[in-house]
């Protein structure tokens, strides 16, 4: 079973030998690091990190853009920054910084927090962008970074911030930052973070707000200082036609406020929403584009819309942090007990005149074979109903009713093996009823803050015995006191492990893109 490594692995990680590896020059697999690493007597959960995959996810962007600038003879410029909220950590913000540097890679920040760490990373000249709401403060600050020498750009999400810097400009005689306006475009992404966008979106500026920034900037002398406009319809958008639709309204906004003067104006911003393949199943969470489509129709749409309204072919500022960091983390953790439904025949201890019913699911047992399977899962979950009724009646005992329940699990898991459509909305049903929890050494609230939050999923598979057929529909149970620390079986995305003796052998789990 590959655990749909091909859909969602982007050929970073391949199975080989049973083993899940890295695609790197040595190619190691993930058991040999984490064995080496468990040498030093590390036995907790292990988040590895792949840099050269960070590289990678650069490279394939401003390749992409690189294409499709030369295919369409794009004269606009490209440019990517980092949203240093996806990750702060210094080590990944020194080797992103270190890898993008060729590229001259920016980063965007979205907090106070965030622009001091920019202002002290960033590339020399490479850009920095700064979204969310700003106090005068951070406002200060932006100023305070323009005068170091940054290139940096404080784009506006309301009228008031507009306000502080004209009155900050006033004050200083120093460099005053690029200014960019937030766009409150009536298009909008989908899913969960489909309100990032959209009329009521709660950031950036309507048309009306948009004429009255552009009036307030020329009247403070500063239009010289308006470069960008921005917009951001949402993260993951696994649909390429809310972006499609999106940049013709972003675009033809452009081209109004050029030809209104803003003669400074060159660049369009397009925020997030590069989506990364998270599913291991064929749902609809898949993403219906690839990054060359993606860069083709962003080059094309703003190029025609240019060309059409007669204004110069803009900048492109993308904004994509999951995409870039998401492959290069896996968390490691390692199964310390199987809570299994363990039902056996030498656990089942028939009497010498059994009631019919037991007699008759001990003879489907003996007799199941793949051509009655189904039929005979079909009337043992029958029997069972009936059985567990005549025990509230008082017509069976109580070890009658322990003999109905290893009988019709032990039916159930010989079905399941028998069946070849393993992925029948039956048969899964059936294994919910019967699916395996499986201690992890980990948090799920420290570790996968976004499973719990926002729902997100995430790519999990055993690291070794996959040239085995995993049997068990399983359940991960997490080290916490608490309830909801479960990533419970899915019959719609469905995670099967294998049989573990924690005793003899152990089975760790990896948790993709995190």
């Amino acid at each position: 079973m590959d655990y749909g490594i091909k859909t969602w692995g982007n050929d970073n990680f391949f199975i080989e030998d049973g083993k899940v590896k890295v695609n790197t020059g040595c190619e190691p697999s993930l058991m040999e690091i984490i064995q080496e690493i468990r040498k030093d007597g590390i036995r907790g959960p292990i988040l590895l990190r792949f840099p050269h995959l960070i590289q990678k996810q650069i490279r394939m962007i401003y390749k992409s853009f690189a294409d499709a600038k030369k295919e369409f003879s794009y004269e606009g410029s490209f440019n990517a920054v980092y949203p240093l909220k996806v990750n702060q950590f210094p080590n990944f913000v020194k080797n992103l910084v270190s890898l993008g540097q060729k590229y001259n890679y920016g980063l965007e920040a979205g907090s106070k927090a965030e622009l001091l760490l920019a202002m002290a990373y960033n590339n020399p000249n490479a850009p920095i962008t700064v979204n969310g709401f700003k106090d005068n403060e951070m406002i200060s600050l932006g100023f305070i970074a323009a005068e170091m020498g940054h290139n940096i750009t404080l784009t506006i999400e309301g009228l008031n911030e507009l306000e502080s810097i004209i009155s900050i400009a006033k004050d200083r005689f120093g460099c005053v930052p690029n200014i960019g306006l937030r766009i409150r475009l009536h298009s909008s992404g989908i899913g969960i973070w489909a309100k990032s966008g959209g009329i009521n979106s709660k950031f950036g500026l309507t048309s009306t707000e948009l004429l009255e920034a552009v009036n307030m900037i020329r009247d403070a002398n500063l239009l010289e200082k308006f470069t960008m406009i921005h917009f951001h319809i949402g993260s993951q958008i696994t649909d390429i036609a809310p972006l499609k639709k999106a940049l013709r309204e972003a675009g033809n906004i452009y081209a109004e406020l050029c030809r209104m003067g803003a003669t400074n104006l060159r660049a369009i911003n397009l925020g997030g929403g590069l989506a990364v393949e998270y599913s291991q199943h064929k749902t609809t969470l898949h993403k219906n584009y690839s990054l060359s489509e993606y860069a083709n129709d962003v080059v094309y749409l703003l190029k025609d819309i240019a060309n059409r309204k007669n204004v110069s072919e803009p900048d492109i500022f993308i904004e994509s942090g999951r995409f870039v960091a998401a492959h290069h983390a896996v968390l490691v953790a390692p199964v310390l007990e199987l809570f299994s439904q363990e039902y056996t025949d030498q656990k089942l201890h028939l009497k010498e005149h059994n009631p019919p019913l037991i007699q008759e699911l001990f003879d489907l047992f003996n007799t199941m074979n793949r051509k009655n399977a189904l039929e005979f899962l079909h009337d043992s979950i029958d029997h069972m109903e009936s059985l567990l009724t005549l025990f509230d009646l008082g017509y069976i005992d109580l070890q009658d009713r322990s003999n109905t329940e290893i009988l019709v699990n032990l039916i159930i898991k010989k079905a399941v093996g028998l069946i070849a459509d393993k992925k029948l909305s039956e048969i899964l049903d059936i294994q919910d009823r019967v699916q395996e929890r499986y201690l992890v050494n980990f948090s799920l609230f420290q570790s996968l803050p976004d499973f719990w939050g926002i729902e997100q999923t995430f790519p999990v598979m055993p690291l070794d015995r996959l040239d085995e057929t995993p049997t068990r529909s399983a359940s991960l149970w997490d080290i916490t006191c608490d309830s909801d620390g479960e990533i419970g079986f899915n019959t719609e995305t469905p995670l099967f492990l294998h049989d573990v003796d924690i005793k003899n052998r152990d089975y760790f789990l990896g948790f993709f893109l995190v």
